[in-house]
């Protein structure tokens, strides 16, 4: 039995990181994914795909400027969160932008706009 088929046993992996190669490597059971994972992401090659989509779908949305950017950075990592489940057998933990955190208000707007989002792909919260 290898070191992490034993680690497995006595823990539950989770893995924060919006790597989908290191998602898939080592198969954790849950995720999450958060803002600045996003910011990561976009430094990847592989995620190019799912940027570009990401931008195009909150310009056919109407937003842009800064309102633009926030959007494909939402819907980005709704995108992400949703490539992820494909991976692993539990759940993302979508988190909202740590500037919110001070603003229960818009925090949980935040919240609800991700969760339409992921609604939209057809992935009901649980």
């Amino acid at each position: 039995m290898t070191a992490l088929e034993q680690l497995k046993q006595l823990t539950t992996i989770v893995v924060d990181s919006s790597d989908l190669e290191a998602v898939q490597k080592f198969r954790p059971i849950d995720a999450t994914t958060n803002p600045s994972l996003i910011t990561a992401a976009a430094s990847i090659p592989e995620n190019r795909a799912l940027i570009e989509d990401a931008i195009a779908m909150a310009k056919s949305e109407n937003y842009e400027g800064d309102e633009l950017v926030e959007r494909a950075i939402d819907i980005l990592t709704v995108k992400l969160g949703i490539e992820i489940l494909k991976l692993i057998d539990g759940r993302v933990s979508t988190e909202v932008d740590a500037s919110l955190s001070y603003d229960t208000e818009a925090t949980i707007a935040k919240a609800r706009e991700l969760s339409k989002l992921y609604q939209g792909y057809g992935i009901e919260q649980s």
